[in-house]
């Protein structure tokens, strides 16, 4: 249940071209002494196909409201990502709270296995390629929380060279 939106269409936002998809709406009630009052969550996440990907969660009483505070948090906490000729550098196994999403590269041409809220998230990044599974909890809020913290942990071999050559220049400089 992902639904896409993109902002470069006609609506007038000044956005530049992000690619804004709702993963997951969900109503709660709240009961009070005159009965039950429902207002909408909504988990967006956004991205500009290019390696920056950010989520947030709205909240409002109406469903359009709690996609647009959802977009415009998960704007305000957009991301860079390390990626490898549209896949990833090396494997990841994530896990946020009682989630835990396992993401393997893939060859060119495999395109995105993946379940619905991780999907969202690789296509909003840029990923073509990927290989995707999901343990424990499937609450869609916690897996893509899972997945952006994975792909935030993700080092180019260039960073990892580096920071290995810096460890061995300080390691003998001790000795």
């Amino acid at each position: 249940m992902v639904r896409e939106r993109s902002n470069n269409e006609d609506q007038g936002d000044d956005s530049g071209g992000l690619i804004e998809k709702v993963v997951f709406i969900n109503r709660v009630a709240t009961v009070v002494k005159g009965g039950r009052r429902f207002s909408f969550t909504a988990v967006v996440v956004v991205g500009d196909g290019e390696g920056n990907v950010g989520f947030g969660m709205g909240r409002a009483n109406e469903v359009p409201d709690a996609i647009r505070k959802g977009g415009v948090i998960a704007k305000r906490e957009m991301e860079n990502i390390s990626l490898k000729a549209g896949t990833l550098s090396h494997e990841l196994d994530t896990t946020f709270k009682s989630s835990r999403v396992v993401m393997l590269p893939a060859a060119p041409g495999t395109g995105i296995i993946a379940g619905a809220a991780v999907r969202a998230v690789m296509e909003c990044a840029g990923v073509t390629d990927v290989l995707t599974k999901i343990y424990g909890s499937t609450n869609p809020m916690n897996v893509v929380t899972a997945t952006i913290k994975g792909l935030q942990s993700l080092r180019n071999p260039e960073e990892v060279r580096a920071m290995r050559l810096e460890l061995a220049r300080a390691a003998s400089d001790s000795e």
